[in-house]
């Protein structure tokens, strides 16, 4: 049978006074974990002020953010519906639409009528060539005097009549809760609900009937009106202009564009002509034609693409390669265990602190400069910082080693460089495999950062398509792609650490 017994308050007292450093410790801890506390919520306070991020996170365009992610994976048909002064229409496409080159989709309705016009050209005058006179002839009469001068004749003006296929109603549904229709001079739109309608001039002028809804906006009177119909697209309206940006989820023409002879066709269709379809091209099979339409696949262009992304992966393998090479005989120079001489390991040190104290992006930006845009700046600017980084991190391998089996090398009358394969490289070189497979690793990464500033590789390409500002599904394609990469390169170091180091990675 136990019993416990609780001390007084008295009695606890008296403890304390006979024994203070039992209790100090503790009292200390809690002091230092309150004062800890404090200093992160005032820091934390400090940063919210100094970055504003109260007022950044209040101001932003969260609307904006949602169009962006919603671009990376869709795409957007543009109709531009333009409105002559007498309200009457045309339609036309991107340069490039994704619908190929006579689009008729089922969501633009149109009424068209056949009008014949009496057109009046605009006149032609024609000059009749002065004749030559000598520099000291004089004359008192006015130029267009019949005497000596041109004569001018204007030529009446033309009348022509034609015979034409107008617009007269176009209807552009978006989804259920969506469309815009234009007739008769007016845009009508209707959105969740709600309608706003619209009177345009067929010049430059549009005025709003009624109050804009949330979902509008026109910053001044007359000008554009744009209405924002979230993750379906949108439209700019104009006084002669209305801009249609229907989106669709998903990537277009991602296998064959529209100069293919497979466009618009249905996966079993393109099966069916692969295997057993007559030749659309006598010099080669369908399955040769679809492959060679696939990779020069002009919207997409998925071999450029490809052999981009293996020029960073070779960019990547070969700048850590050289960097380890290189760093390898280096570090025995810096380890001051190795290498006694004072002098010669803070030269080395030194040389290694150069080289990985400029960021491998500033190294590309030189190296482009110096050999050109291409992977050859891409290798050299990793070669030179990882130099510097892998010679750091050898050198502190060697000075961590455990001596004893160093010394027991020597015992036995070994000569140095026995030492040093025997004694020394047993313990290290696990580790440095180690390091150079998770730089290989992360550099094909930052291959990809490099290359957006010219030097070589699939971030050059990513950086371009970006630039334009409309290509976001490109982007996400060589994101997706980049991504993929990165995860069977890491699958194959972490395998190959696992190998070397003799432990199971996760």
């Amino acid at each position: 049978m136990t019993s416990t017994t609780r001390l007084s308050a008295l009695e606890m007292d008296a403890i304390a006074l006979r024994h203070p450093h039992l209790l100090r410790g503790s009292s200390n801890k809690r002091l230092r974990t309150i004062l800890i506390s404090v200093g992160l919520v005032a820091y934390l306070i400090f940063s919210w002020w100094f970055f504003s991020i109260g007022h950044v996170l209040g101001n932003a365009n969260w609307g904006i953010a949602g169009t962006y992610l919603a671009d990376w994976v869709s795409y957007e048909v543009r109709p531009e519906i333009k409105i002559a002064r007498d309200k009457t229409m045309t339609l036309d496409y991107q340069r490039n639409s994704p619908l190929g080159h006579n689009p008729n989709p089922a969501w633009v309705e149109l009424d068209k009528e056949t009008v014949t016009r009496i057109v009046e050209l605009p006149a032609a005058t024609a000059q009749t060539a002065k004749p030559k006179t000598s520099s000291s002839s004089f004359s008192f009469m006015a130029p267009g005097a019949a005497l000596g001068t041109a004569s001018t004749a204007t030529e009446q003006n033309r009348v022509e009549t034609r015979t034409e296929e107008i617009i007269t109603r176009a209807v552009i549904t978006y989804d259920r809760s969506t469309k815009i229709e234009i007739a008769a001079g007016l845009v009508k739109a209707t959105h969740r609900g709600e309608t706003l309608t619209m009177a345009v001039d067929g010049q430059d002028t549009v005025t709003p009937q009624g109050a804009l809804p949330a979902w509008a906006t026109q910053k001044r009177p007359g000008e554009k009106i744009t209405l924002a119909f979230g993750a379906t697209g949108w439209a700019d309206v104009e006084g002669d202009d209305v801009s249609i940006r229907n989106r669709f989820f998903g990537w277009a023409n991602f296998l064959f564009d529209t100069n293919s002879p497979f466009f618009g066709k249905s996966y079993g269709d393109v099966l069916s002509l692969i295997t057993s379809g007559e030749r659309i091209d006598p010099a080669r099979s369908n399955l040769s034609l679809a492959w060679n339409n696939i990779l020069f696949n002009a919207e997409w262009q998925h071999l450029d693409v490809w052999t981009k992304l293996m020029q960073t992966v070779v960019m990547a393998f070969v700048g850590t390669l050289f960097a380890s090479l290189v760093a390898f005989p280096l570090c025995f120079l810096a380890a001051r265990n190795i290498t006694p001489n004072f002098l010669t390991n803070q030269i080395v040190k030194r040389f290694f602190d150069f080289l990985r104290s400029v960021d491998m992006f500033i190294w590309a930006l030189f190296f482009t400069r110096a050999f050109g845009p291409g992977p050859l700046a891409g290798m050299s600017a990793i070669f030179f910082t990882d130099t510097g980084t892998l010679g750091k991190l050898y050198s502190e391998a060697l000075e961590n080693i455990d001596d004893k089996q160093r010394e027991g090398v020597k015992s036995v009358g070994a000569t140095p460089l026995a030492v040093q394969r025997f004694g020394v490289l047993p313990q290290v070189l696990p580790v440095f495999a180690s390091q150079a497979l998770y730089f290989w690793e992360s550099n094909t990464r930052s291959a990809t950062i490099i290359g957006a500033v010219g030097a070589g590789g699939i971030g050059l390409k990513l950086w371009e398509a970006m630039r334009t500002n409309s290509d976001w599904e490109n982007v996400a394609y060589m994101v997706l792609l980049i991504l993929l990469v990165v995860f069977i390169f890491d699958s194959i170091s972490n395998a190959c650490r696992s190998r070397l180091i003799g432990q199971k990675t996760h």
